[in-house]
């Protein structure tokens, strides 16, 4: 017996997946199948993250290498460069990230965080590490400044005081502004935290600080006094300077702007209240929103642009933010969908005292990021090349495929490049810095992602790009009689009628399925050209459980050749049936047939791309809604779907617009059904069943049925510990079906011949199959019915059946039969529709070594184990128990390039290959600590070593398990730091040197340094050595850059070494020569004593 060791359940999240290894069952001698795969080609790793930033909070751009970089509230850092050069970093804290400032063109960045540390990230190598961090211990930052080609970083706090950090080794200068030196008497109270520093474009040495409370000063960093102080009697939010250094702009929290001469002391020269009505009798204006950030940039032909956010009056009730932007005598305002984080105006010149020529304004939204076209009439927005839409309806579902055909990017592109909007800016996209990865991976991938509000987008997830193909709207196929509210939350709430709950789609045919929340299953068939259908086809089907109920809708059971006698038999293409059920109303008083959404009636123009084929419908039966749709799939070359909920299955043969079958799930086993189920009372309430949505079973309400699937079946079953007994069952489980496969098999003990087949597992870990028989391809298909023969129970696992695939007797894949796309709307002489079904080329023939009637093996995995069984003799030859402690969330089995493997993602965060036949454990990473519902809901694994899931409601992180990808990830990675000249500076012009009238520069050195300003408190800040040193770099950019920030980094730590060996040896100097002087005196004091005087 297996020792129980009580200290791994307490864990939970300790695996002990390996407790017991792969067993072999049955005769070994006939399965000799070489395995190819080893552990070795298993390596697990990110490879890349994509879509918007999740709550993000602060941004900045560096303007010579055109990279823009944003943080986020929990310490993400995403760096754009070029459309397809993109870069995800992570602070260990998860401190949200306050303010953002680039080295210009240095290939490094500053990021000050909300736990009061500041990091220096670099980010000349492919995967940017820190170099260094600084953690203040006695003060809150506030603000940070970084003058451009300085390295002394100016760092405002809470306290109202000014600290100054030498970029290049993060060391705290002596030199500090105090808050009661830079104000003196000018205030009797505190003024507040530090909400602005910057140096005067024209003099260097004039410091600019803005503190909350309405206080500006200039201070003099040479004389360490202030030369001004301005005054208001409103907060101060941001502040701005003209480029020629005798202005600046103040914002306020009134909805003010005040322009000052920096030598005006006492009032602004102007106060502007840009959203405020102003009064005809002279009196103050209303007051404003805060405005929150103001930008003052100038051109050399015409106006400055102030540009500002916030600042509309307060009755403006409803009114979305705003962007405005002045210039001249023109007010724009630009709406925004989202409140603005921040923003940044992007300038011809890095020099802050030369004409800013601002051409673009990057603004950061709480989920969106929208650049603004200055230079073009009425202010066009640029089109966003990034894939940050991936949330613009909550992701409810996902699929990945890759290795698809080749024409199938091509082809949803064309249809997809249709339903671009117009009137964007026409010139290039400004944030283009960076270079593309040298990748060799070039098979083309697609992600599919299903949506709350019923869209499903195709992307190209080619060569860890991704890039919006295709967009599908499933709603327009209903009556939309709700009232359209504007929904900007990230969650799927519970009014999301159309939401997608699975999506089964077969790539070579374009077949596309997908099952809504409203019990609805629709196929589309993609077409190239534009068609109007006058009437959307429909198929109702009434599915019931009922054990002991006479007036059974369903013929005969499961014992026979015959299909269900339906109350909608056949096609029913008219839509007048019963009038529609309101799926707002909570209950059905005349249980009568109704569906949960109403099909339109009237005429659907259905452009290019994927166009509805048929509707089935699920029916409230007897005063009870219909059960949600837990399984789904689709089968081109049979012309069938299927698709099961906690009722039974019903396989829809949607050549010929019918039900083929329609089973309850009891019906499923006909006479030996190995559970004991009880009649079903209808008055309990009853419990979920094994991880389905089965809730409030008893109750009427079409509310519960409605469901969006974030209320998933996972949800209750997540943290549930599940019956992993298959013989002792709850008399009051309800079996579901969970999961099904077509195939070309032997469907009975003993075949000789492959028949077409459907697999059904059900989530008491019973696998099951019918045949199928197929009427002849051509005209007879459109006639002849399907006829569908239950041929019994297949094998039996511990839990949920999640995953069924075939191989041949090689060990190769057998992937379900398909038939190759054809244009729907286009009907040759009857050639056309001569369909014939096709298989991608496998190999078939059996080798020398096995019996020819072992010619496939059945790979069943269940959320507790594995087992493998030999066709058409059904026994068992391989089984594996793959988790004790958790249960496993999603299971593929997969081909790597190197052979077939069985990859399992487990609730406790370990995601695990087996090798197929043999169920061999090849690789078991800890990878994610804790799972939450989103990556439970979205996680899946695709050939070649791909995997992804939703790491936040708006991001999808993709990772790779195959080692060659790991080890060509460095190449694929695009570069952010590309070598670039700096711009020269402006020239100050003969008469401006003469009489001293340009830019003053200023030695930092001298004034900040060690040796004028002493050193810093100890106690204040404590510097911490990031790993971004000479270890970060070894597994940084190849290629020049990376070395030379090698060299760099080396010649930096070197330089630090001769300094501390020249500071030792100076001080060993220094004591010496203390020595040599205090021997000197003690022998001239001793010269003249005679020995009996001491």
């Amino acid at each position: 017996m297996k020792k129980f060791n009580i200290r791994k359940v307490l864990d939970g999240l300790k695996e002990v997946s390996s407790s017991t290894p792969s067993v072999q069952v049955g005769p070994q001698e006939n399965h000799l199948i070489q395995e190819t795969l080893q552990s070795d080609h298993f390596q697990l790793c990110k490879t890349v993250r994509h879509g918007f930033p999740y709550q993000p909070s602060s941004m900045a751009f560096d303007p010579v290498q055109k990279i823009l970089a944003i943080g986020t509230q929990s310490g993400a850092l995403r760096l754009f460069g070029r459309p397809g050069v993109e870069c995800y970093c992570q602070h260990e804290s998860g401190a949200a990230v306050i303010h953002l400032q680039f080295l210009i063109n240095e290939g490094a960045l500053v990021s000050a965080l909300a736990d009061d540390s500041v990091h220096l990230w670099n980010l000349r190598q492919k995967r940017p590490a820190i170099l260094h961090s600084l953690k203040f211990s006695r003060e809150r930052i506030t603000f940070c400044h970084l003058p451009f080609q300085s390295k002394w970083l100016y760092i405002g706090t809470e306290r109202g005081n000014i600290h100054l950090v030498n970029v290049e080794s993060f060391m705290l200068s002596g030199y500090v502004i105090m808050w009661n030196k830079a104000i003196e008497l000018s205030s009797k109270a505190h003024p507040g935290p530090v909400v602005h520093i910057s140096d005067n474009p024209m003099d260097e040495g004039k410091l600019i600080i803005g503190f909350e409370a309405g206080i500006v000063v200039l201070w003099d960093l040479k004389s360490k006094k202030a030369d001004y102080r301005y005054t208001y009697d409103e907060a101060i939010h941001s502040v701005a300077w003209h480029h020629e250094g005798k202005q600046f702009i103040c914002s306020h929290s009134d909805g003010t702007l005040t322009i000052w001469n920096i030598r005006g002391q006492g009032k602004p020269i102007q106060t502007i209240t840009p959203h405020g009505k102003q009064p005809k009798d002279g009196k103050k204006p209303e007051p404003c929103k805060p405005i929150l950030k103001v930008e003052y940039k100038t051109t050399r032909i015409g106006e400055p642009f102030i540009i500002l956010s916030g600042g509309l009056s307060y009755d403006t009730v409803g009114r979305r933010p705003c962007l405005t932007v002045m210039h001249g005598k023109s007010t724009a305002v630009l709406e925004m969908d989202y409140p603005i984080v921040d923003f940044l105006t992007l300038c011809e010149t890095p020099y802050s005292n030369d004409f800013q020529e601002p051409y673009a304004v990057v603004v950061l939204l709480e989920k969106d990021l929208v650049v603004i076209d200055l230079a073009q009439n009425g202010y066009p927005i640029f089109e966003n090349p990034y894939p940050l839409t991936i949330h613009e309806s909550p992701v409810t579902c996902c699929e990945y495929f890759a290795d698809c055909p080749v024409d199938l990017i091509p082809a949803l592109y064309s249809v997809g490049s249709r339903q671009k909007r117009q009137g964007y800016s026409k010139k290039e996209w400004p944030i283009n810095g960076g270079n593309w990865g040298q990748g060799t991976q070039s098979y083309p991938e697609i992600i599919i992602t299903g949506h709350a509000d019923g869209t499903v987008k195709f992307w190209d997830a080619s060569a860890i790009m991704l890039q919006v193909l295709y967009k599908l709207k499933t709603a327009k196929v209903f009556d939309r009689n709700r009232s359209k509210e504007d929904k900007s939350s990230t969650e799927v709430s519970d009014e999301d009628p159309f939401a997608i709950q699975i999506m089964a789609w077969c790539p070579e045919s374009r077949m596309l399925c997908v099952a809504g929340v409203s019990a609805n299953v629709i196929i589309y068939r993609f077409s190239k050209l534009e068609v109007t259908t006058e009437v959307v086809q429909l198929l109702e089907v009434r599915m019931q459980y009922e054990l002991n109920d006479i007036e059974s809708p369903d013929g005969g059971g499961g014992g026979g050749e015959q299909t269900s006698a339906l109350p909608t038999p056949g096609a029913s293409p008219q839509t007048s049936g019963p009038p529609s059920h309101p799926s707002t109303s909570s209950n059905n008083s005349d249980g009568g047939n109704m569906p949960c959404l109403k099909v339109r009636s009237t005429p659907l123009k259905q452009s290019a791309g994927y166009q509805v084929d048929l509707v089935v419908q699920l029916v409230w039966v007897s005063g009870e809604p219909p059960q949600q749709i837990t399984s789904l799939a689709l089968n081109s070359s049979y012309g069938l779907v299927v698709f099961g909920n906690s009722n039974g299955l019903a396989v829809v043969d949607y050549v010929q617009k019918t039900v083929v079958l329609n089973l309850g799930t009891v019906e499923l086993y006909g006479s030996n059904d190995p559970y004991q189920r009880q009649p079903r009372s209808p008055r309990k309430s009853r419990q979920p069943s094994g991880g389905l949505c089965d809730i409030n079973e008893g109750s009427a309400t079409s509310e519960d049925r409605c469901k969006s699937p974030t209320s998933d079946h996972r949800d209750n079953s997540f943290s549930r510990s599940r019956s992993s007994s298959v013989t002792s069952i709850d008399k009051e489980a309800r079996e579901s079906i969970s999961s099904f496969h077509f195939s070309d098999t032997f469907a009975r003990k003993g075949d000789s011949a492959l028949t077409p087949c459907l697999y059904v597992g059900t989530t008491l870990g019973t696998m099951l199959s019918l045949a199928l028989t197929l009427p002849p391809a051509g005209e007879q298909r459109q006639l002849q019915p399907v006829i569908i023969s239950p041929t019994g129970i297949l094998v039996r696992l511990k839990g949920s059946v999640m995953r069924m695939a075939f191989l041949d007797s090689t060990g190769s894949m057998l992937p379900p039969p398909f038939e190759p796309w054809f244009e729907p709307n286009v009907i040759a002489d009857g050639e056309e529709r001569e369909k014939v079904r096709k298989r991608r080329p496998v190999s078939v023939s059996p080798s020398t070594s096995q019996d020819l009637n072992e010619s496939q093996y059945a790979v069943v995995c269940s959320e507790k184990q594995a087992k493998v069984i030999s066709l058409p003799s059904q026994t068992c030859i391989y089984k594996h128990s793959i988790t004790e402690t958790s249960f496993i969330l999603r299971a593929d089995v997969v081909q790597m390039s190197q052979g077939v493997s069985l990859a399992c993602f487990c609730a406790n965060g370990h995601i695990m290959t087996l090798s197929v036949p043999g169920l061999r454990p090849l690789m078991d990473v800890n990878y994610l600590p804790l799972t939450d519902m989103r990556i439970a809901r979205t996680f899946c694994f695709t050939n070649l070593g791909q995997a992804m899931y939703l790491c936040s409601p708006t991001e999808i992180q993709r990772i790779t398990y195959s080692q060659d990808t790991c080890e060509n990830l460095q190449e694929m990675l695009g570069e952010l730091f590309t070598p670039v000249e700096t711009p020269e500076a402006p020239n100050r012009g003969f008469f401006k040197g003469l009489f001293g009238g340009g830019a003053q520069s200023l030695d930092r050195e001298e004034l900040f340094g060690e040796v004028s300003a002493g050193k810093a408190s100890r106690s204040l800040a404590q510097h911490i050595p990031g790993p971004g040193g000479i270890e970060g770099m070894k597994g940084a950019a190849s290629g020049i850059v990376g070395d030379l920030a090698r060299a760099r980094i080396a010649l930096d730590e070197r330089g630090q070494k001769l300094g501390e060996l020249d500071e030792r040896t100076a001080a060993m100097m220094a004591s010496a020569d203390s020595f040599s002087k205090h021997a000197h005196e003690m022998m001239l004091k001793c010269k003249d004593k005679k020995w009996y005087q001491f």
